[in-house]
Parts: structure tokens; C-alpha cells; sequence
């Protein structure tokens, strides 16, 4: 992992979470059967993950993390309310004093230990950067994060396995696509993730 220390990594996981709820706040209920970049996934699906996990991490946070129930998405009435409801429950968990020294449960990466604060809030940050770009392009908006945001999750991004997990069942990610070896832009996260920056929803077939 990176050697960002854990308030750096929460400083900029809340501008990635932050930046996600203005991207979602774009939705609307016509738009849930959206194609997404996430290819087994509609835009309402996607949504549901990303409510989920933030849910996830912030018992995580507070020491329930091994609890799988908090991991299970659910239906909403209001998927775009909820998620803005389930992104603030993590910057708060994230914020609290004393969770920089904490060991956090993530059972769906690993059940056979935890990990460090500053690891935790790095895998939150890298997700929600990359999510972000999938909702937006799901509605066919632009998102580019700022300079600083893509130089702190290129490492991130660069230390995820790259392997046969990312074609199992509900895998976040695809199978990483080739990128130049010296790119530190945007598309280099993209490309290491399995997105292609040229998605774009009206050439996608969604999933019925």
C-alpha cells in the first residue's frame, strides 16, 4: 500500500465521496436502468453498491465489520436520498477521533485478517474516485478529477490484483486494460481498473 499516512487518505476520500454525491445527485429515477461501465450492472445496481459499501466501511470504522448484514445492498424507495444519507454515515465514521489507529474487518476482501486504517480509507477512496466516473458516464456526463486526487489513487489503483477474482460475480472491477507504462493521468486509473475512457452509454447494451 502506498505510504500515504491515514489523514491524508481521509482528506482526500472525503473530496472523492464528496464529488461522488453531487455526481449521483444527477440521477433520477429514469435513469436506474442505465448502462453503466460496470458491464453486469445497471446504474441503479451501481448505486445500490455504492450505498452498501459505504455503509460497510463505516462499521468497519466503528468495529462491526465483520457483521456481513452491514455489506448486503437493499432496495430504496429513493436511491439517490439514501446514498447521500449512507455517504455522510462515512465521512462521519471516517472523521471520528481515534479510527487513524484502528483495524478495520472488510470481509469481502478478507475474513482471515484486518486492516490498517490508512489501507481501509485507500481502498473507500479508490472505489469511490472510480465510481464516481462511472455514474457520471452512465449519464453521460464528464468527470475528471483534479490533479492531486488522480496523483494520490494512481498508486492505489496500481496495487490491485490484477487477476482471475476480477471476473468473478459482482467484481468491481474488470480486467486491467493495457496502458502506457509511464502514464499518471486519469486514464491510467481507468485503464488499471478495466475502464476504457472512451465508454460511452449509447454504445453499450444494457442488461435485461
Amino acid at each position: 500500500m502506498p505510504t500515504m499516512n491515514v489523514d491524508e487518505v481521509r482528506r482526500w476520500d472525503a473530496r472523492a465521496v464528496e464529488a461522488s454525491v453531487e455526481i449521483v445527485s444527477h440521477v433520477t429515477s429514469r435513469d436506474l436502468q442505465r448502462a453503466t461501465p460496470c458491464a453486469q450492472w445497471t446504474l441503479g445496481e451501481l448505486l445500490a453498491h455504492m450505498t452498501v459499501q459505504h455503509r460497510g466501511f463505516a462499521a468497519a470504522a466503528a468495529g462491526n465489520g465483520p457483521d456481513l448484514s452491514h455489506w448486503r445492498p437493499h432496495a430504496s424507495a429513493d436511491p439517490v436520498a439514501d446514498y447521500r444519507a449512507a455517504a455522510d454515515a462515512v465521512l462521519g465514521a471516517f472523521a471520528r477521533d481515534g479510527v487513524g489507529e484502528r483495524q478495520f474487518w472488510l470481509p469481502e476482501i478478507s475474513t482471515e485478517f484486518p486492516f490498517p486504517a490508512a489501507t481501509a480509507v485507500g481502498f473507500h477512496f479508490l472505489d469511490y474516485v472510480v465510481h464516481s466516473w462511472d455514474v457520471a458516464r452512465s449519464l453521460g456526463l464528464d468527470f475528471v478529477p483534479e490533479s492531486g486526487m488522480v496523483a494520490a489513487v494512481l498508486p492505489i489503483a496500481r496495487l490491485v490484483p490484477d487477476g482471475a477474482d476480477r471476473l468473478r460475480e459482482g467484481a468491481a472491477f474488470a480486467p486491467g486494460l493495457p496502458a502506457g507504462a509511464d502514464s499518471a493521468d486519469f486514464d491510467a486509473v481507468l485503464s488499471l481498473l478495466g475502464r476504457s475512457s472512451q465508454w460511452h452509454a449509447e454504445y453499450e447494451t444494457r442488461r435485461v
